[in-house]
């Protein structure tokens, strides 16, 4: 026991610091708000990040709560390989659409409806990650498209593209009708001379 007498100290604040360490934890990303048209398909993007390996034992679970705040309702659980649903609004209408080795667990639920606006939960356990934050994504189903600002923006730059090959075009045809009245003047003063 003869070694220097901080060495004991130290150990043990290395071991009091890794316990303030961060927890192992999963991370979640979706998407805050998304809108559908009635009627359509739409996949509801769910990736995850961990500090573990992807284990065997990687669990997702989506649930759902309607806009009115009822209780939540099961949408789609994976543990190993997808598990459809017995009974409920979704059963039949959520398919698995994730990729567990690119840390996608993602799923598209078919023939959305009104009813269908709330809010999905996506949380994935990946032992012994087990804690963190949920994903979670507002759906809004709406009668029809919406004018959007991109879609805005695509009309502006479209509009601005054909007023150009429009100006272009004036432009062009101005000139060779110029160049042709000159040529039929040249022509015309030459005769006479």
């Amino acid at each position: 026991m003869d070694g220097p007498s901080w060495l004991p100290a130290l150990l043990f604040l290395g071991v009091q610091l890794r316990a303030l360490g961060p927890a192992a934890a999963v991370e979640v990303h979706t998407a805050k708000e998304v809108h559908a048209v009635n009627g359509t398909n739409l996949r509801l993007k769910c990736t995850f990040s961990s500090s573990s390996p992807i284990s065997p034992d990687l669990s997702v679970t989506w649930n759902f709560q309607p806009k009115d705040l009822s209780s939540h309702e099961p949408v789609f659980y994976y543990l190993k390989e997808p598990y459809k649903l017995p009974a409920g609004r979704f059963k039949e209408r959520v398919t698995w659409d994730g990729n567990i080795e690119r840390n996608d667990v993602s799923i598209v639920i078919w023939n959305l409806q009104p009813t269908d606006n709330g809010t999905f939960t996506c949380q994935v356990m990946n032992p012994p990650d087990f804690y963190g934050a949920i994903g979670e994504v507002r759906l809004r189903v709406v009668q029809k498209v919406q004018f959007s600002e991109i879609h805005f923006l695509a009309v502006a730059i479209g509009s601005a593209c054909v007023l150009m090959v429009i100006v272009v075009t004036v432009v062009i045809i101005c000139r060779h009708r110029r160049k042709k009245a000159q040529e039929k003047r040249t022509e015309v003063s030459d005769t006479e001379l």
